[in-house]
């Protein structure tokens, strides 16, 4: 028999699981996700989010409450008698009436090879770390963050050059493919539990905005790798002189690349850069206000020439 399945969740990150668990031919008997929140192009207009969207697609009942501190809020989620709940980059600490308000319990998708990078940020964390390796886990919820027993793994490469954009899209299609296996695990009664390590736990704290400047006095491995972590978002920015004045430059993607001269010196004309040791070359940038651009381009209508510093 099918599981009834209530989702929770928000971002894009969340959408394809929630697609695949209905594709897999379980019951969604609700959806939680975000409120929606103001946006548009002024900011005015209330925007659903991403879940909320894709569930009205699915013609599954929504709900949006702004946390379960509400009884009424509580019950209304042990009303749906729901085998289990699948949580997927939510929003929310949920408390232990709902993390107890199904049959089995709640199991989370979260993209990180558990115990290293709880909490928010994991993907960017791993590899603005250097990480070679990541994945997805499915995890049993239980109070603490991301502290619960592991059901299962999928583990993925972290290639030297990939965003964490591109890494965010490869690991919602493994996540969804995973947590179809784990659920149909737990269907059968067949889904072991394994308790987290207690040795290698790291915390993977929110983006803040003041960490998002390039330092080149760092080495050039730390600087490619802060790059393509903070890419596409927030993203890595430095401060270029552009027709006499100051401007954010955002950095998009990067490279390694041969030379050394004085941390934040421009090394040739296709915009390697020093750093304390080796350089890196920017590939994709965007200046304050415009559109990303390939650097080459960026070049054609904004020459930088060798010896420009740049911070």
């Amino acid at each position: 028999m099918a599981l009834r399945i209530i989702f929770m969740g928000t971002p894009d990150f969340s959408v394809p699981t929630l697609r695949a668990l209905k594709e897999a031919g379980h019951e969604i008997v609700a959806v939680y996700t975000q409120p929606p929140r103001p946006g548009g192009r002024r900011g005015l207009d209330l925007q659903k989010s991403p879940v909320h969207q894709a569930a009205e697609l699915l013609g599954l009942p929504v709900l949006t409450p702004l946390n379960f501190k509400q009884e009424e809020d509580r019950q209304t989620f042990a009303d749906f008698k729901a085998d289990v709940a699948v949580v997927v980059a939510y929003g929310l600490l949920l408390p232990v009436p709902v993390l107890e308000g199904t049959r089995l319990g709640c199991y989370n998708g979260h993209a990180s090879l558990l115990p290293r990078w709880r909490g928010a940020a994991p993907i960017q964390r791993a590899i603005m770390a250097g990480d070679a390796k990541t994945g997805m886990m499915v995890m049993k919820m239980e109070k603490g963050l991301d502290t619960g027993p592991v059901a299962l793994t999928a583990e993925v490469e972290i290639s030297p050059n990939i965003t964490a954009g591109e890494l965010h899209d490869k690991l919602m299609l493994v996540g969804a493919r995973a947590m179809v296996e784990a659920m149909s695990k737990l269907e059968a009664d067949d889904l072991p539990l394994t308790p987290q390590p207690e040795k290698g736990v790291v915390y993977a704290a929110k983006i803040d905005k003041g960490e998002t400047r390039i330092d080149f006095g760092r080495p050039a491995i730390e600087v490619h790798n802060h790059i393509r972590g903070l890419s596409p978002f927030p993203g890595a920015w430095f401060e270029l002189e552009i027709n006499g004045k100051p401007e954010r430059v955002k950095v998009l993607a990067s490279e390694l690349a041969e030379g050394n001269g004085e941390a934040g010196t421009v090394l040739d004309d296709a915009l390697a850069i020093a750093c304390s040791e080796g350089a890196v070359r920017l590939t994709r940038i965007q200046r304050a206000g415009g559109k990303p651009l390939a650097a080459t381009e960026f070049l054609r209508g904004t020459p930088i020439s060798k010896g420009t510093k740049v911070g």
